[in-house]
């Protein structure tokens, strides 16, 4: 079901009311966050109703208020309160070409995880003007699973994508998310020479505003810690440098508001970028950012290390070759180009 905050005015005919839900959380939804909860168990609800009904006090943990970010234990009681709903659309089925594409994008299955090298230009869920996404479309390939996106990617970015095929599984995943578990590497062409070496940029992210109703993150005093290392790995004279950026923590656009913040965009960025050197690269057959998730590791808490690579999609490195062979002055000996590595599926 879908939700909807109707006027105090008027109502539409075709409202129900739900009853009050008394919930025990079990032993599989330990560890989730209350908001998490409620959501799952309310249906669709937009995140700004879970958030209104919860600071109002109307969700109860053990007869008590809490916050939305409070990690639920098990046999905690639960009080949901009743909503106003109404009857949801029929939900837009994935068509076959994406079903195809991401069929042939799982790189790695395992009785607790599938990893796929998401393409370029698909969203991993539904959602703002978007009817549908991988986890969608996995969802209606695999039934028989309990498929849940460990983490997120942007729409136009590529590479390695997480899904739990359980409840646990994705607890598990998400605890060694918040502690700092996972190591996430990318690769990205960023513009002009990168001359900062091997640098950890520090810098708090605002990723709540928006700007024309769109979501706009900004480096801010007041926002969340935010950490990227970036590490030079090939030089294009003073056009270009391909990084490799290791993240430490996992906010919405953070990379490309890092590098934007450290004078050095990510080539073919619409939002953070520079327009100009955009239309250079399109001239060299750039057509998407440039923006590749490369690596994911981590260690199981049982013991037992998992790695994965993806290698650079053809259109992004068939970009580099191109900015390799274009005439540019004769580099000095610090601006050397170095060979770039890119790394294979393992």
């Amino acid at each position: 079901m879908s939700y909807a905050e109707a006027p105090l005015q008027e109502h539409d005919s075709r409202e129900t009311r739900t009853k009050v839900l008394h919930l025990e959380v079990t032993a599989e939804e330990a560890g989730q966050r209350l908001d998490n909860f409620v959501r799952k168990h309310l249906g669709d609800v937009p995140r700004s109703r879970v958030y209104r009904v919860i600071r109002k006090g109307e969700v109860r943990v053990n007869g008590r208020r809490a916050g939305p970010e409070t990690r639920l234990k098990a046999q905690d009681r639960i009080r949901l309160p009743p909503v106003r709903v109404l009857p949801a659309p029929d939900p837009a089925r994935p068509g076959p070409d994406l079903l195809a594409r991401i069929r042939s994008a799982v790189i790695h299955e395992a009785p607790r995880l599938l990893v796929l090298d998401k393409p370029a230009g698909i969203a991993v869920h539904g959602g703002s003007g978007v009817s549908s996404g991988v986890i969608e479309a996995l969802r209606l390939l695999r039934p028989q699973d309990t498929l849940e996106l460990v983490h997120r990617l942007d729409r136009d970015t590529s590479g390695c994508l997480l899904v739990a095929r359980d409840t646990a599984t994705l607890r598990v995943l998400h605890a060694l998310l918040r502690t700092h578990g996972f190591e996430k590497r990318y690769l990205a062409l960023l513009r002009g020479k990168w001359d900062l070496g091997e640098k950890r940029i520090d810098v708090p992210l605002r990723t709540d505003t928006r700007v024309g109703g769109e979501r706009t993150v900004r480096a801010d005093a007041s926002g969340k810690p935010s950490t990227s290392r970036f590490r030079p790995v090939q030089f294009f004279g003073r056009v270009a440098t391909l990084v490799e950026v290791t993240l430490d923590t996992g906010r919405t656009h953070q990379i490309r508001v890092h590098a934007a913040h450290a004078g050095h965009p990510v080539a073919g960025d619409a939002k953070y970028g520079d327009e100009g050197f955009n239309r250079e690269l399109r001239a060299l057959g750039l057509t998407r950012m440039f923006l590749h998730a490369s690596s994911v590791s981590f260690t199981w808490p049982e013991g037992g290390e998992f790695s994965v690579n993806t290698p650079l999609p053809a259109e992004l490195a068939a970009v580099l070759e191109r900015l390799a062979a274009a005439p540019r002055p004769k580099a000095t000996a610090t601006e050397s180009p170095q060979r770039a590595a890119h790394p294979r599926a393992r």
